[in-house]
C-alpha cells in the first residue's frame, strides 16, 4: 500500500501560506511519518511553503539507509540534533517567518534553536527567522483519512476482531487465569495475525476492577460472576485500531444485565448520532443522555469517542466540552460505559468511519451480551 507524502507535503504548504508561515519545523514523529513516511526515532523536516527544493529531512547515521528507502523524495540532512539543523538550513535560506510545533518544543529546545537560526542566519548575512509556535496544523490535515488510510485502519481492525475470536475460542477468558495472562494472550495472538504490536497496553478488567475505565492489568485472577472488560487494538502499517467489549463469567446477576443493556443503548445512540455535519457535542449528548436518565449521570465521566489514526487518541474528540462538527472521513471511535465502584463496570466500544450517507464500521465483533464459562 503506498501513501501519497508529496500530497500530504502540498496541502500543508497551503495551510502554512494561509497562516503567513515561510515554513514549518516538524518534529513530533508522528507528523514526520505522516509527510514522509519515515519511522527512524530521530527525525524532522523542514516544510517549506515556497516549495520542495528547499524542504529537508533530517536524521542521524543510524537512519541513514532507511531514510532513504522510506523517503527517497526528500533530501536529507545527518545530523544528530535534527532540530537545529533544519533550523539552521532554514536561516540560511532567507526564510523569515518558520513556524515549530509548539506541542513539542519545549522552552529550553526553542532557546536552542533561536541561537542555531541566529548563528547561521550571522554566517549568511541574513536576519535570522522569527520562530512562530503552531499549534495543531498537521494534526488538521490528519483528521480526514484517504482511502488508503482508511484500508490500514480496516485491516488494523480486522486483525483485532480476529485476534479476539481466536482468544474466545480457545476459552482464553475464564475462571481462574490472571488480567495478565489474558492481556499477554490477545497480544500474542494481534502478533500472530499480522499485527506490528499492540495499539496500547491492553486493558484486561476483571470483577471490581473494570469499574476503573483506564485499569492496568494485574495478577487478579477473574472469577465466576466477574464482568471482564477487554479494551485493546491492533497496528497495521502504523495505523491504529480500538475496540473494547465486555464480557460475563457465567450467569450474570439482575444488576448486570441492566447495566450492559444501558451501555449498549447508549452506544446504540451514539452511533445513530454520529452523522457528517453534526455537532461533536452533540453526539456525546446523545450517549450521555441515554446514560444520565437511567440515574448513573455520575458514573459516566470521561468523554464518548476520539479519533484514531497514526496515534491511538486523535483530534477530534467526542465529548461534552467538544467543538466543530463532525467532517465526512474522519474515523471514531464511540465507547460509553458505566462503572460502579466495588462493583463493576461495562464499556462498549466500536471504531467508525464518517461517511456521506452512512457510516463504515470498521470493528465487527458481536456486542451482544456474551456469557463466558457457562
Amino acid at each position: 500500500m503506498t501513501f501519497d507524502h508529496r500530497a500530504r507535503r502540498e496541502a500543508l504548504r497551503a495551510a502554512l501560506r494561509e497562516r503567513g508561515l515561510d515554513a514549518l519545523l516538524v518534529t513530533d514523529l508522528t507528523n514526520v511519518r505522516y509527510l514522509s513516511g519515515f519511522t527512524g526515532s530521530n527525525g524532522g523536516l523542514l516544510i517549506d511553503a515556497r516549495g520542495e527544493e528547499q524542504s529537508r529531512i533530517a536524521t542521524d547515521g543510524r537512519y541513514t539507509t532507511q531514510v532513504a528507502e522510506q523517503a527517497p523524495d526528500l533530501v536529507v540532512l545527518n545530523a544528530r540534533g535534527v532540530a537545529t539543523a533544519l533550523v539552521a538550513h532554514a536561516a540560511k535560506h532567507k526564510t523569515h517567518r518558520l513556524g515549530v510545533e509548539g506541542h513539542v518544543v519545549t522552552l529550553q529546545q526553542h532557546r536552542a534553536l533561536v541561537s542555531a537560526a541566529g548563528h547561521a542566519a550571522d554566517q549568511a548575512a541574513f536576519v535570522a527567522p522569527d520562530l512562530v509556535p503552531v499549534v495543531g496544523v498537521v494534526e488538521l490535515l490528519r483528521v480526514v483519512k484517504d482511502p488508503h488510510e482508511v484500508e490500514a485502519l480496516r485491516k488494523a481492525a480486522e486483525i483485532g476482531d480476529k485476534a479476539l475470536a481466536e482468544l474466545l475460542g480457545k476459552d482464553g477468558v475464564r475462571p481462574g487465569r490472571t488480567e495478565l495472562e489474558v492481556a499477554r494472550e490477545l497480544e500474542s495472538l494481534m502478533l500472530d495475525f499480522g499485527s506490528e504490536g499492540a495499539s496500547f497496553e491492553t486493558i484486561v478488567a476483571a470483577g471490581a476492577n473494570s469499574a476503573m475505565p483506564h485499569h492496568r492489568p494485574t495478577g487478579a485472577v477473574l472469577a465466576e460472576g466477574d464482568f471482564v472488560k477487554i479494551d485493546f487494538g491492533a497496528t497495521w502499517l502504523g495505523y491504529h485500531s480500538d475496540m473494547t467489549r465486555t464480557y460475563v463469567l457465567g450467569e450474570p446477576a439482575a444488576w448486570q444485565r441492566e447495566v450492559y443493556e444501558l451501555v449498549l443503548a447508549a452506544q446504540t445512540a451514539g452511533r445513530e448520532a454520529l452523522k457528517p455535519g453534526v455537532e461533536l457535542k452533540s453526539v456525546d449528548a446523545a450517549a450521555r443522555d441515554v446514560i444520565d436518565a437511567a440515574g448513573h449521570k455520575d458514573h459516566f465521566d470521561h468523554g464518548l469517542g476520539h479519533a484514531v489514526g497514526l496515534d491511538i487518541h486523535e483530534s477530534p474528540a467526542l465529548s461534552k466540552l467538544s467543538e466543530g462538527l463532525v467532517p465526512v472521513g474522519a474515523v471514531l471511535t464511540v465507547e460509553p460505559g458505566v462503572y460502579l465502584p466495588g462493583k463493576g463496570g461495562v464499556r462498549i466500544e466500536d471504531t467508525l468511519v464518517v461517511g456521506e450517507s452512512e457510516n463504515q464500521l470498521l470493528t465487527r465483533t458481536d456486542k451482544a451480551l456474551t456469557i463466558l464459562g457457562s
